[in-house]
């Protein structure tokens, strides 16, 4: 028999917290600990969701897992601790809960927020703590619109049929047939009276002030139809791990994995307007619906919120364990990204790659001229070496190779720039001025004939035969800006993986270091993206955005940073950046010109370092590529100790 919560809590709630309190009462720790998870009542629901799971040893867990909350503020750093993270940084406390209900009281506009859940024989345990985490929460202006698939269970009817007397809130319907889950989200919708629609799994759980921070949200940005935020997922013992810090919206990721997912909250109105959810896409109905929509929409008024307020939870059958557990939901995901694009009209097919999606964007029948721009000086072995892999490997044929020679004066590579002058399709400019890497390329790009440009380092070598078909498919895009390639060291660990704005202070290369059997936080490290800024090591661009742009800063960037420049002002001028993995190559990083190792070289690095400081200001600081949660001290996407996150 089922313990009531109100009986539990007036009498067994004591039993159980009382040798808890004992062990804790010297220290104190214990009122901490049941201050921050919402007073007496709230860890009381907390211990019989662990009681009647997990018996008494659930409890017994569930209190260390507590009574460590007050050692939060006095516990050493740890890159990647979430446990901690949370406690420290994400855990509500009675004075923020009242915080939050004075700004609700507050807000301009007080939407209601329509929580739909759609449900099929859930586990009545997590049905109840679904449904719990909607009730608790500190926006109190919601409903719940649960739709019953015909579970077979008869303990769910009961369980809904109790909710919906117990609260006015709840609204349920149970359907006669079961129809799968977007029948069954479509029932629910048709239940829908708020302004505003979230979605919740009948096994997951929302975080109690998630639908505050969406009402803030809603508030601060009143153009917006879509809002998302991050998430993490939840394990056997209610703990939380694994989160998903994701970036502003970021429509080529969003193409290869679907990064809004939890928690997503439509505008109703444009949820009518595409007719809700489309049967045949479960598996994917979400993503289905999130591309149907984004159709309709401006990016502009697509919002992250930078907070975790979803709760996925992590069992055999779910999807949060693996996405393999359900592979249907794989080729759902493809079709419903390919419908996409034949919507569109965009000539473009996709393919699964392990747990995401790689979008092919198809070439012309005739393929544009492309002018690779390699400057050098000296160093014939290394430029010998990327001009063979070139020729050797390349599959995309209608380029060349424009060799901007920067004063070489070694007899060796005098001869080698000869003989590499008979080739085809590889010119030699000579250009004797002291090395200004940006009025080289400027220069150079102003004698070229290609539609594209490519600009590559000469300590380049080819690895993947289509590199440049993978980069100009993109480059050719309507609003893409620069596109930039992964490199790899010699040693086959991550030398460029996008650049993130701010990390040591100006700029850094995502997952550098990353070993080549690794993929990345959430494969970030090996699908295609925007990121603020590729490095020139290995750029594809039209030549007239190029010129647009004013091409790179000769006068203040003339070594470092003018590549990251550069796409800023694109990016400032409207395009996107984008970085993709399916174009690879090895970078002998600095074997030609060297180290910023000498007085000389160290002053004007520090000297450009402060202009693009100064250039780009708060701009390094709020990189939309990148979570405020995470870190700016590395490269490896670790937590950020504290976050970049404004408190309430």
């Amino acid at each position: 028999m089922k313990i009531g919560l109100k009986h539990f809590s007036k009498n067994v709630t004591c039993v159980l917290l009382f040798p808890a309190s004992f062990l804790y009462a010297k220290t104190g720790k214990w009122i901490a600990s049941i201050r921050s998870n919402g007073g007496l009542q709230n860890t009381a629901k907390k211990a019989i969701r662990l009681y009647r799971r997990n018996g008494l040893k659930g409890i017994r867990h569930g209190f260390r897992i507590l009574g460590s909350a007050s050692q939060a503020k006095s516990m050493p750093r740890s890159s990647n601790d979430y446990a901690k993270w949370v406690l420290r940084y994400d855990t509500i406390t009675d004075k923020t809960r009242a915080a939050m209900r004075e700004r609700i009281n507050s807000l301009f506009h007080r939407p209601i927020i329509s929580v739909v859940m759609p449900t099929y024989n859930p586990n009545s345990e997590w049905l109840h703590e679904a449904i719990e985490s909607v009730r608790g929460q500190i926006y109190p202006h919601w409903e719940l619109c649960i739709a019953d698939d015909a579970s077979t269970d008869n303990s769910i009817r009961s369980i809904l049929e109790c909710y919906n007397k117990k609260d006015p809130r709840i609204k349920v319907v149970l359907r006669k047939q079961n129809g799968h889950i977007s029948a069954a989200s479509n029932s629910a919708l048709a239940l829908v009276a708020g302004e505003w629609v979230a979605f919740l799994d009948h096994d997951d759980l929302l975080s109690e002030h998630a639908l505050f921070w969406v009402a803030d949200a809603i508030n601060q940005n009143p153009d917006a139809k879509l809002i998302y935020s991050d998430e993490d997922k939840v394990g056997e013992w209610g703990e939380r791990l694994a989160p998903y810090f994701k970036c502003d919206w970021n429509v080529d990721l969003f193409y290869s994995h679907n990064m809004i997912s939890h928690l997503g909250v439509y505008r109703t109105d444009l949820l009518t307007d595409i007719s809700g959810f489309k049967e045949g896409m479960e598996g994917a109905q979400d993503y289905d619906l999130a591309l149907r929509c984004i159709e309709r929409i401006e990016p502009r008024q697509i919002h992250h919120i930078p907070r975790v307020l979803y709760h996925w939870r992590m069992h055999a059958e779910s999807t949060a364990q693996a996405l393999s557990t359900k592979s249907y939901a794989i080729l759902a995901g493809q079709r419903a990204l390919n419908e996409h694009f034949q919507r569109g009209k965009i000539n473009a097919r996709v393919e699964p790659v392990d747990q995401s999606y790689r979008v092919r964007y198809a070439l012309p029948e005739i393929p544009p001229l492309v002018s690779l721009i390699i400057p050098t000086r000296n160093g014939m072995q290394l430029l010998h070496k990327c001009i063979r892999s070139i020729l050797k490997k390349t599959t995309y044929t209608n380029y060349e190779i424009i060799i901007v020679d920067n004063g070489s004066d070694e007899s060796g590579a005098l001869h080698g720039l000869k003989q590499l002058q008979s080739e085809p399709k590889i010119r030699i400019v000579r250009d004797n001025r002291p090395f200004n890497y940006s009025a080289l390329n400027n220069a150079a790009v102003k004698l070229v004939q290609g539609e594209l440009v490519g600009l590559l380092n000469n300590d380049l070598e080819v690895i993947s035969p289509e590199w440049l078909s993978e980069m100009v498919t993109h480059a050719l895009r309507p609003g893409i800006g620069a596109v930039g390639a992964r490199l790899w060291y010699p040693e086959k660990t991550l030398q460029h993986g996008g650049v993130v704005l701010g990390v040591g202070g100006v700029v850094g290369h995502s997952h550098k270091y990353m070993p080549d059997f690794q993929y990345g936080y959430f494969r970030r490290a090996s699908i295609i993206q925007g990121f603020s800024a590729v490095t020139a090591a290995c750029l594809v661009i039209r030549k007239s955005l190029y010129e647009e742009v004013g091409g790179f800063n000769e006068l203040d960037l003339r070594v470092a940073f003018n590549d990251v420049d550069f796409c800023l002002r694109l990016r400032e001028a409207g395009y996107r950046n984008i970085w993709t993995p399916y174009a690879e190559l090895y970078h002998h990083e600095s074997a030609s010109r060297g180290y910023e190792n000498t007085p000389e070289k160290i002053a004007r690095f520090e000297k450009e370092k402060k202009y693009i400081k100064e250039r780009w200001g708060e701009q390094l600081l709020n990189d939309p590529a990148y979570s405020p949660n995470l870190t700016l001290d590395y490269e490896d996407f670790s937590l950020a100790w504290p976050p970049r996150i404004k408190e309430l």
